[in-house]
Formats: structure tokens, C-alpha cells, sequence
């Protein structure tokens, strides 16, 4: 196989990867009787959402990774976006934690910021294609924040 194919195929695996630890931590009946604003997206809308955003992740990792090679520090900081990204769902679903899980998500987004402009350095295709996961993200830590403030309000 080819070098070039095999870092594609690493790369938009790594994101599902780190998906799959978050799957383990669905979210279940404590979540549908947490408190939420109006503004929660419906459920369905996750999957496909989060599908799209690992597979631009992934592509755009892999046209960084092809300039720069696999320890590069652009992608240190992907990889390390990913681990924060993969504690996410175990801190909000799995421990039952908004709190825990909002600075989580902080710091991922901290982390995908500095991603993104790592990326647009090396690639400009890379960075473009981390914008939407840092938009996304961005609503994610608005609702996180809301949600966790409702749900310490009827703690």
C-alpha cells in the first residue's frame, strides 16, 4: 500500500477512534431529564454532524501530515485536540459531570483554535477544514455551559 493512502486511511480513522471511546458514554435517561434550553439541537442531528466534522478532521490532518510528517507540532496539537475531544462525552454522559465536561471543552477549544491556525500555516485547505469543528464546537460549549448551569440550578 502506499505511504501516501496509508496516512489517509490513519488519519480519518484517528478521529473515529477517539469517537468510539466517547460512544462508550451515550447519553441515556439521566440526559433526557437534565434540564436543557430551547435552542438543544434535536438528538438525530449529532451522528451525522459529528460524521462530516472526523472526516474533514481526518482529511485535513492527513494534507498536514503529507507536508510536514507524523510528530510534527501541528499535529501534536491534533492529537492532542483529539484526546480532550475523546473525554468529553465520558466526563458529560459517563460521570454525569456538565461541570468537569465544560472545562473540558474549554480547553478543546482552545486546542482546536490553535489547531486550525498550526494547519493554515502548513496548509490552507487544513485550516478551512478544521473552521467548521470550531464553529460546532464552539455552540457545543455555549450548550454545555447552559446546560450545566440549569442542571446546578435544580441540583
Amino acid at each position: 500500500m502506499p505511504e501516501n493512502l496509508r496516512g489517509l486511511i490513519v488519519y480519518l480513522l484517528l478521529p473515529f477512534v477517539a469517537a468510539s471511546v466517547g460512544a462508550f458514554a451515550k447519553p441515556g435517561p439521566w440526559y433526557s431529564t437534565l434540564p436543557k434550553p430551547s435552542w438543544t439541537p434535536p438528538g438525530w442531528i449529532f451522528g451525522p454532524v459529528w460524521t462530516v466534522l472526523y472526516t474533514m478532521m481526518g482529511i485535513a490532518a492527513w494534507l498536514v501530515w503529507k507536508k510536514v510528517g507524523w510528530w510534527h507540532p501541528a499535529l501534536r496539537l491534533f492529537y492532542f485536540q483529539l484526546l480532550l475531544n475523546a473525554l468529553w462525552s465520558p466526563l458529560f454522559f459517563g460521570f454525569r459531570r456538565p461541570d468537569l465536561a465544560f472545562v473540558d471543552i474549554v480547553l478543546l477549544e482552545c486546542a482546536i483554535i490553535g489547531t486550525t491556525i498550526a494547519f493554515w500555516r502548513i496548509s490552507q485547505a487544513a485550516g478551512v477544514l478544521f473552521l467548521p469543528y470550531l464553529a460546532w464546537v464552539s455552540f457545543a460549549t455555549v450548550l454545555n455551559f447552559a446546560v450545566w448551569r440549569m442542571w446546578q440550578a435544580t441540583s
